[in-house]
Formats: C-alpha cells, structure tokens, sequence
C-alpha cells in the first residue's frame, strides 16, 4: 500500500499501514505494549504531519516517524525515568492489534528478538530499519542524521554482535 500518488487520509494510513507501524515499533521496543504505546505516538504525528507530506514512499516516511517516536522516548527515558501508573481500572488502554497483526510482528524466534533486543539502540535502530523495514542505507543515514559509512559499520557490528549472542 506504499505507492500512493496522493496524500492519504490519515484513515487510510491507519487502517492500511497500522500492521507496518506496530512490527517495527515491536522491533524497536522489544516489548508489545511498549509498541503499542508507541504506534499510538506516531498515528498522532502523523494526523499532524499528514499536512506537509509530499507523496512518495509511505513506509519510508512512517517509519522515519516511528523512529524518531521512538528515539525521543529514549532520550526522555534517560532525563525522567518513568513512574509506574497506578492500578486504575478506569485507565483506557489503547486496542491491541489484531491476531494477524500480532502474529506478524512476533514471526522472529523469542531467542532472535530476545538477541535483537540485547543491542544496544546505536545498532539496532539501523539493523531494524535495514532488515526488518527494508530501508536502504542512504535513507537510515537520512532518518538517524549519521554518515551513511556509519549506517554501514552500526549494521555491521549490530549484525555481528547478533550472530554472537545467537551462536
């Protein structure tokens, strides 16, 4: 659904790319309802910056999104560590995905994504966004603000550190 010649509704984004977002928010994360929780974020940034979208590759564009998302969570995480919700049944959660959904994004062994998770963000935002969401180097290199050499060598040495952890 990436090759729209329009810009979408944002609907349409959700209905349509909503099992995209939640697999590399769930590759990112390492954790379902901390992908939940961020591919809420991004179908808010993305009614917002719905706007200003020029069409083009979609999944590139959302996956920029889901990243950034991601990554600002990171930083904000390191500022303020998080303080636990009380346990308030009038808390709304947020849907969870749906079985197809789910089972796509949960396909890798818990072991590999079990490994995945055990790198640190330097390497495993740029092994995501290169094996799972297909991007090519000079768009990680773009998305993460780096030089694509250093795209290069962070999938290298992420790639490298996962055959270890999984050997």
């Amino acid at each position: 659904m990436d090759g729209y010649d329009r810009v979408p509704t944002w609907e349409e984004v959700a209905r349509h790319e909503g099992d995209f977002i939640y697999t590399v928010a769930y590759r990112l994360t390492s954790d379902h309802d901390d992908a939940q929780d961020l591919v809420q974020e991004v179908l808010v940034r993305v009614q917002r910056g719905l706007r200003t979208y020029q069409p083009g590759s979609l999944r590139a564009w959302l996956s920029r999104i889901t990243t950034n998302a991601f990554l600002d969570d990171a930083r904000r995480r390191t500022r303020r560590p998080a303080v636990a919700l009380p346990d308030d049944p009038d808390v709304v959660l947020p849907p969870s995905p749906d079985a197809a959904s789910a089972a796509e994004a949960e396909r890798l062994p818990d072991h590999v994504q079990a490994a995945l998770a055990g790198l640190t963000e330097e390497f495993r935002v740029p092994v995501v966004l290169a094996d799972v969401v297909g991007l090519p180097y000079a768009e990680i290199a773009e998305q993460l603000d780096i030089p694509v050499g250093t795209v290069r060598s962070r999938i290298h040495r992420g790639r490298l550190a996962l055959r270890e952890a999984l050997a």
